[in-house]
């Protein structure tokens, strides 16, 4: 594996990868009518189709952002109409983070668009080579 820094190497391969990812997912939301869905903002619906209503906080954590980052998504995400804060009852200094309906009629697209994305990837790779990278980003993410 390549140790320097060159267009071979992990991490340039990995944010390449990653860029590609977002451009097609942003492509087929498009190409599905639904310009508005920035492939970013799966870094929040995914955690919030998980379990709604969250903290600014532990959506923080579970979307791996900063505190800030959230806050401009969060932002722009309520500006297009995918989510809406309130005051927590359990403590008024503290937001909860709650999807729209609009957020949660895309569920079901989300899954077809990342289910056919999934297979496009699986036409290239083996199952054993699909597992293998799975296991190695969750690694790397867990850095």
């Amino acid at each position: 594996m390549e140790r320097t820094a060159t267009t071979d190497s992990l991490g340039f391969l990995l944010a390449k990868a990653s860029q590609r990812w977002n451009e097609l997912l942003g492509q087929a939301f498009k190409d599905g009518g639904h310009r508005h869905v920035r492939p970013s903002y799966g870094s929040l619906l995914l955690p919030l189709w998980e379990d709604d209503g969250l903290r600014i906080g532990e959506l923080a954590r579970r979307a791996r952002l900063s505190k800030q980052n959230l806050t401009t998504m969060v932002r722009l995400m309520e500006r297009d109409g995918f989510v809406r804060r309130e005051p927590d009852p359990e403590d008024g200094r503290a937001s909860l983070v709650w999807l729209t309906p609009r957020a949660k009629r895309l569920k079901p697209v989300a899954d077809e668009v990342v289910g056919a994305l999934t297979a496009r990837v699986q036409e290239r790779l083996s199952p054993r080579q699909a597992r293998e990278i799975e296991r190695g980003l969750r690694a790397i993410a867990a850095l």
